[in-house]
């Protein structure tokens, strides 16, 4: 276990995981104005949203749910054939105002805390790497948090999530792969159109994406590491 602390704000805003256990871990950002503003919010009975914990930009750990009750956080989800992701999640907020409100990058006290919550997470429900994932990877047609901004090839980097390790065999075979069954083999909703299930995959693992002005397209960087990703050729993380 790590050294966290963990202040308890709690929210009544949660039920039964209905027969389900904790396997999946889902990052969102707040996306409010203020950090106040977003703990009340998950406290609000009348809000009917919630989540297990909210980390905020110094660092600090807010718990709103205890981890064997279901968080009302994702709302209507899908990821390799499950659609109650609620039921099947743990729920993180980290403090952001979001694309709404002046996106920026997390902070180094913030980021410290969701590796050791995540951590420990993971060790107390045996969650794979695999299974720590974005909102947008649930929710790609409405969701795009916690963004391209997030650090997630540095938290693979730590055991949390996975990131491709790519080789010029991964470019060549890359090449002939269609990609939107590809995105369907990986996790992502087939019901959603390509566009936006490649924009949630480019937010996850191709972040330069949103920097060249290439999100949403079918480019040679995005094909590679969606054929690494499902060839499993990965990232080690550090010992």
């Amino acid at each position: 276990m790590s050294d966290l602390n963990i202040i308890q704000k709690s929210s009544p805003n949660f039920d039964e995981r209905k027969g389900a256990k904790p396997e999946l871990i889902v990052l969102h950002y707040t996306g409010m104005e203020t950090a106040l503003q977003a703990i009340k919010r998950l406290r609000d009975k009348n809000s009917k949203v919630s989540a297990h914990y909210t980390v905020d930009e110094d660092g600090a750990v807010y718990q709103h749910v205890d981890e064997n009750f279901r968080a009302w956080l994702a709302g209507a989800t899908f990821w390799q054939g499950v659609e109650d992701i609620n039921s099947h999640s743990i729920g993180l907020e980290i403090v952001n105002p979001g694309h709404e409100w002046g996106y920026r990058p997390f902070t180094g006290h913030q980021m410290k805390s969701v590796d050791a919550l995540c951590r420990d997470i993971m060790k107390r429900h045996n969650i794979l790497p695999e299974n720590a994932l974005a909102h947008s990877d649930v929710a790609p047609a409405r969701k795009q948090d916690p963004g391209e901004l997030f650090p997630w090839e540095e938290m693979a980097r730590h055991g949390i999530g996975i990131w491709p390790q790519t080789s010029d065999e991964d470019m060549v075979k890359a090449g002939v792969i269609n990609i939107e069954r590809a995105l369907h083999d990986f996790g992502y909703d087939p019901r959603v159109p390509l566009r936006e299930a490649l924009t949630a995959f480019q937010r996850h693992f191709v972040p330069e994406a949103f920097v060249n002005g290439h999100a949403g397209e079918e480019d040679s960087l995005t094909r590679m590491r969606l054929y690494a990703l499902l060839a499993g050729h990965l990232l080690e993380p550090k010992a």
